[in-house]
């Protein structure tokens, strides 16, 4: 049975449910989590922080990763809505802004705001990129990720859902009732879960 978080909680950016798309902006826009911490016992080359229950999940996981001789690092956690807005102009700059909106969320639309996304690598030159996915250590998060409350939030061929292409390093933390709750049900993008419109651009205006 799918179980689905209430309008109010998917709107909370306090909330492990909230939904942030394209057409789903965090409010307030220039939110700022209260309980960010540094996640322990993994490679952070980022120095980025996450919320204090991703972060307890995220260490869960790591250790368990770890153990299993596929060890992986954070690259990426929270970041403000300046942060994104210096990358988002960044890469469109360099791509162009339609390019730039396929893989990078405009300040205030993107889930590292909210201080439960993380962008995770190996180690060995596979950061922010789709080969990650086919890694032990990619291929270990996606089967093993939804048992600590992470989903794989970008997967492939979801685009015209999600609004971004197949990001095998995004994980997303949702607690694992709806995790595992996800896998069971064999649904693969959070906005199908929730019951939410497909977001692939932004509204006009």
């Amino acid at each position: 049975m799918v179980i689905r978080p209430s309008e109010q909680q998917l709107r909370d950016p306090r909330s492990l449910s909230v939904l942030v798309n394209k057409l789903r902006p965090l409010d307030p826009i220039g939110w700022v989590p209260e309980d960010l911490v540094m996640p322990a016992g993994l490679e952070n080359p980022s120095g980025h922080p996450i919320r204090a229950a991703a972060a307890a999940a995220l260490q869960v996981m790591a250790a368990a990763a770890a153990e299993a001789g596929v060890p992986f690092r954070l690259v990426s956690g929270y970041r403000s809505r300046e942060l994104q807005q210096s990358l988002f102009e960044g890469y469109s700059a360099s791509d162009g802004v339609a390019a730039a909106e396929t893989y990078s969320a405009r300040p205030g639309h993107s889930e590292h705001q909210t201080g439960l996304a993380v962008d995770l690598d190996d180690g060995a030159g596979h950061a922010f990129t789709s080969a990650f996915g086919d890694t032990a250590a990619g291929l270990w998060l996606r089967r093993h990720c939804a048992e600590f409350g992470f989903i794989l939030r970008y997967e492939q061929g979801e685009q015209p859902v999600v609004g971004y292409i197949y990001e095998p390093w995004h994980f997303r933390y949702v607690g694992t009732e709806i995790s595992l709750d996800m896998r069971e049900s064999g649904i693969i993008n959070y906005e199908e879960y929730v019951g939410a419109e497909p977001a692939p651009d932004y509204a006009a205006g």
